[in-house]
């Protein structure tokens, strides 16, 4: 079987799974190059015949994917930022709307010097990862409660060769004088999770769902970064389109000033940006 038998073959058996055409051809490419050789380029391998272990390989990932395991999974990796980041099971994959907020907070501290950042819930270490990727200057921590996360984080971090600072505790982990919180918490209702995409129950619950309203860890979170932030320091929350203006009220109740909503990929509401008062 040639690479671009596979393709078609992939396509179809996505299809056949009840992938929607579009998803279905996106996720074909995906693993058919996986299967290729990164940096080889699949188009450049096209009708060159896979070997027997790369088919059995191929069966094993649709057999998968048809389980609603997710791609990420699968490949074991996804890009985010620039950056090739490990993922396992049991731990938040990095969205690519989240690629957004990592840009809001290389926006807000782009004038600060030596910029001293928390990036609190860091799961696998991507945002984190990413700013230090942009800011060598930045002095980056990142908090998790989770060992399974701080492990994998630490190992994309030795992966890559950027220093962060990862702190086992919660939230702002005690610390003060920052410059800057950045933070992809857990912000779905909890009513979400009865008709949640089977896809979901392969990462942690806790990392995904946040009480009746979703904001069971970003009211904390809040409250600690009014006290551990500079002053004018910035905090900067990725939060369900449903409860982000709830959060922005609740923030202007702590003292945070110049408080912003900024739309995600589609242009939902989502993104919290406010200054320590």
């Amino acid at each position: 079987m040639t690479f671009r038998q596979a393709l078609t073959q992939a396509r179809v058996r996505l299809l056949q799974a009840g992938f929607l055409p579009r998803q279905a051809e996106a996720e074909a490419r995906q693993l058919v190059a996986w299967l290729a050789g990164e940096g080889v380029g699949l188009w450049r391998r096209i009708d060159a015949e896979m070997t027997g272990e790369q088919q059995r390989q191929l069966e094993d990932a649709l057999e998968r994917r048809a389980g609603n395991v997710p791609l990420q999974l699968i490949i074991g990796s996804v890009e985010f930022f620039g950056l090739r980041l490990v993922v396992r099971s049991g731990v938040l994959i990095p969205r690519p709307e989240t690629e957004l907020l990592v840009e809001l907070a290389l926006r807000l501290v782009g004038d600060v010097t030596t910029p001293r950042l928390l990036d609190v819930g860091t799961g696998s270490g991507a945002i984190a990862l990413a700013i230090k990727q942009r800011r060598p200057d930045a002095v980056v921590y990142a908090s998790d409660v989770s060992p399974a996360a701080l492990e994998l984080a630490r190992k994309n971090a030795a992966n890559l060769e950027l220093k962060v600072n990862f702190l086992a505790a919660p939230l702002t982990a005690g610390l003060d004088g920052l410059d800057l919180i950045v933070s992809n918490p857990p912000y779905l209702p909890a009513g979400d999770e009865a008709a949640a995409p089977p896809e979901l129950a392969w990462e942690a619950r806790e990392a995904l769902y946040a009480g009746a309203d979703g904001l069971n860890v970003a009211r904390p979170l809040i409250d600690e970064a009014a006290r551990a932030l500079k002053p004018r320091g910035w905090l900067a929350l990725e939060l369900d389109p449903r409860n982000v203006e709830t959060a922005a009220e609740y923030a202007a109740g702590r003292g945070f000033t110049d408080l912003t909503i900024q739309p995600d990929l589609s242009g939902a509401s989502r993104f919290l940006s406010g200054r320590r008062g």
